[in-house]
């Protein structure tokens, strides 16, 4: 799936939370259909099975409650459960789908699913996008479990695809990416810095003696270092860099990924007087910018909405601009994303209802994120009763109309996307703020999160339906068979 991840660490935000997101996007001329879910204990599987590569999983029997996004249609392609919060107050996000190279995967070849033939057996593969959630979020305490538990499944049944997946909890988050069909590393994120991810191999400068020894910031499969080795991936001159082992160096990459990152970080750094628009080192084609920075300004959740719907806003690059360079480079706010998922945990409430992720389903320009308390066990039907058919009674399809409708007049209708954004954003907010003054620790948290949930869609619910009727008239008066003669 073609993503974009943006990670926080806790003191690099405005309120002392981790933070975690990613935009889930389908592939072009696909649009998967999303609602949100809780997944209880007794609806975990106990044995999982692998729509697309067939492989069969046996799974403990001590699952905790989790949040995910999955899929409306499971039969067709898997459940995509996508990103999530557990019981425990550890979150989750799988995955950005990475590029690596020819010498990676000539040494540790992906598990690819292949079907039998009149000569040969069926080839069970690894696992993948599809799996990941569900195998890992239910049974890990802590984001460094997280990065255990999944480098061992990798370990063991090795991956039919390249990855990047982060791990978030009160203190921590972590990101791993894997290294061919069954090696991975990971990294810890630096309190006091963030890193905005875009389809490609991104750890950079990596501490293997950390990675084999204590594990303090940095972690790897067992025999990294051999791998490595053996395989003569290291090209660095000095400190290791792993995006030059295990990444790639192709053109597309100028194009498709290096530049959502350079918007990142020229936002969260905008006091960097180093950024131009076609420098090799600063532009947005470099193949230097570094994994992660430190902001000049504590990070907001809306900051990372802000990036999340990236048109390029602000450049010559601006998908609706005029610009002879408009539109040459992919955007991060594009027509196909299926949601954007930030998983917020604060360290300024109590911890039972400390956990929000913050959800908005299709195009990031004309949506808005509404915040989900995941200590809860029912989920309001306005965003979690998607249908497979175009129905305006949920979130999900309400959003994919109103992007649709106004982007072909956008200069015309985001004046009443922005005042939606703002206004119910703020009443979310405002939801937020006066449940917790009144909320005490002798309460039954999740009643409490159960009801805040209902107040805060019912608000969503209210807006969007307005949103959508403004477009449409908007819209409507500017289709190109009108004629301003009237008959009344």
């Amino acid at each position: 799936m073609a993503c974009t991840t943006i990670l926080v660490g806790k003191k690099a935000t405005y309120n002392g939370s981790t933070m975690i997101s990613r935009n889930d996007d389908n592939p072009t001329g696909s649009f998967a259909v999303k609602k949100f879910k809780v997944v209880e204990p007794n609806e975990q599987p106990r044995e999982y099975h692998s729509v697309i590569s067939h492989c069969t999983i046996a799974l403990p029997d001590d699952p905790m409650r989790y949040t995910a996004v999955p899929n409306v249609n499971p039969e067709a392609k898997g459940i995509w459960a996508a990103a999530g919060i557990n019981s425990a107050n550890v979150a989750m996000t799988a995955t950005e789908t990475l590029t690596t190279n020819q010498r990676v995967l000539a040494a540790d070849p992906l598990v690819v699913y292949q079907e039998a033939t009149d000569t040969t057996p069926e080839q069970i593969g690894g696992i993948g996008e599809e799996d990941i959630v569900v195998l890992v979020l239910p049974y890990i305490h802590s984001a460094r479990e997280g990065v255990k538990r999944l480098g061992m499944l990798l370990e063991q049944y090795g991956t039919y695809e390249n990855n990047g997946i982060a791990f978030a909890d009160h203190d921590e988050v972590w990101y791993l990416e894997t290294v061919g069909g069954h090696h991975w590393i990971a990294r810890k994120l630096p309190d006091d810095c963030y890193t905005v991810i875009a389809n490609q191999f991104s750890l950079d400068e990596f501490d293997l003696d950390d990675a084999t020894g204590e594990q303090k910031e940095f972690m790897a499969s067992a025999d990294i270092v051999e791998f490595i080795n053996q395989n003569h991936l290291n090209l660095s001159k000095g400190q290791f860099n792993a995006r030059l082992a295990f990444g790639s160096h192709s053109d597309s990459d100028h194009i498709y990924n290096t530049p959502r990152v350079w918007y990142g970080q020229r936002y969260f750094n905008r006091q960097d007087p180093t950024w131009t628009n076609d420098g090799l080192l600063t532009g947005p084609e470099s193949d230097v910018l570094p994994w992660c920075r430190q902001p000049d300004h504590l990070i907001t959740v809306e900051d990372v909405k802000y990036v999340q719907s990236s048109t390029y806003q602000g450049t010559p690059y601006s998908v609706y601009s005029k610009s002879a360079q408009a539109n040459i480079y992919r955007a991060i706010g594009v027509n196909r994303t299926s949601f954007l998922g930030v998983a917020e945990l604060r360290n300024d409430v109590p911890r039972e209802v400390s956990c929000i992720q913050w959800i908005a389903f299709a195009s990031n320009v004309y949506n808005a994120l509404v915040p989900i308390y995941t200590n809860c066990t029912k989920v309001p039907e306005y965003i979690g009763n998607t249908t497979l058919q175009v129905n305006t009674n949920n979130f999900y399809w309400a959003n994919r109309l109103i992007g649709s409708i106004a982007d072909p007049h956008h200069d015309t209708t985001i004046v009443s996307v922005e005042r939606y954004q703002e206004a119910l954003e703020s009443a979310c907010r405002q939801v937020i703020n006066e449940g917790e003054k009144s909320f005490q620790s002798n309460c039954d948290a999740i009643e409490f999160c159960n009801a805040q949930n209902q107040k805060i869609v019912d608000l969503v619910q209210k807006h969007t339906d307005r949103l959508l009727n403004e477009v449409l008239f908007t819209s409507s008066c500017l289709m190109q068979n009108s004629y301003s003669r009237s008959d009344n």
